[in-house]
């Protein structure tokens, strides 16, 4: 069983009752947010890529925890540099952590820090407690999210749906379609009036793919 918490725009703390990590770990300056940075204790913190509304606080929580950021190269290597410590992995590649495996995905979207081009971003397949979740990170639709869901039984998908910088919900619909998941949470809406969407309306569209569960920041869903 895997209970999965939202922290608000891209941010979850995924529990298997052995190990927890936090993916995304945007929580100060979030306004969807009421977790603080020094509350959060997990085994790793995972990131898709190195906008500052992703990265967030990975730093700080690697160094209170003693934990590793987990993402591409170029955005752990920007975190190392700041003292935390990391697991530099890339896109297509997989590894199999204490906690769970880990296996990065495409994603189209960009990448960078306030010091420069930050590698590639990226989606996460996360499996713990023989549940597989896949964080699509800031992305468009793509073709080959089919693919992802053809190789992988996708227990929940976390779906941007906020439009502008991300998908908007007609192709979170249409990658709710090619991903094949039990359960969908959108993400990565409403933090800023940009990306102001309905979720609601999105979870009722989406409910002849599959359940959708819409979730406010500090509520959780497991995953059994």
């Amino acid at each position: 069983m895997l209970k999965v918490t939202y922290h608000g725009h891209s941010c979850f703390i995924v529990d298997d009752g052995k190990s927890r990590v936090i993916i995304d770990p945007f929580l100060s300056g979030n306004p969807n947010s009421g977790l603080a940075p020094a509350d959060v204790k997990v085994d790793a913190v995972l990131v898709t890529h190195g906008h500052s509304d992703h990265v967030g606080d990975a730093v700080e929580i690697s160094k209170n925890c003693g934990v590793p950021v987990i993402s591409v190269y170029e955005v752990v290597g920007y975190c190392q540099g700041k003292g935390a410590t990391g697991h530099a992995m890339h896109i297509g590649g997989s590894h199999q952590f204490p906690f769970g495996r880990v296996k990065l995905t495409i994603a189209h979207h960009g990448s960078t820090t306030e010091a420069g081009a930050a590698g590639n971003p990226c989606g996460i397949l996360l499996t713990m407690g023989s549940k597989t979740v896949y964080h699509a990170g800031d992305t468009g639709l793509f073709l080959d999210m089919k693919l992802i869901g053809e190789r992988n039984r996708l227990d929940l998908a976390l779906l941007p749906i906020g439009d502008n910088f991300t998908m908007g919900p007609d192709d979170a619909l249409a990658a709710i379609e090619f991903l094949q998941p039990d359960t969908v949470v959108p993400m990565h809406y409403d933090t800023w009036d940009v990306i102001r969407q309905d979720p609601y309306s999105f979870a009722d569209r989406g409910k002849k793919f599959a359940d959708v569960k819409v979730l406010k920041a500090g509520q959780f869903l497991e995953i059994r």
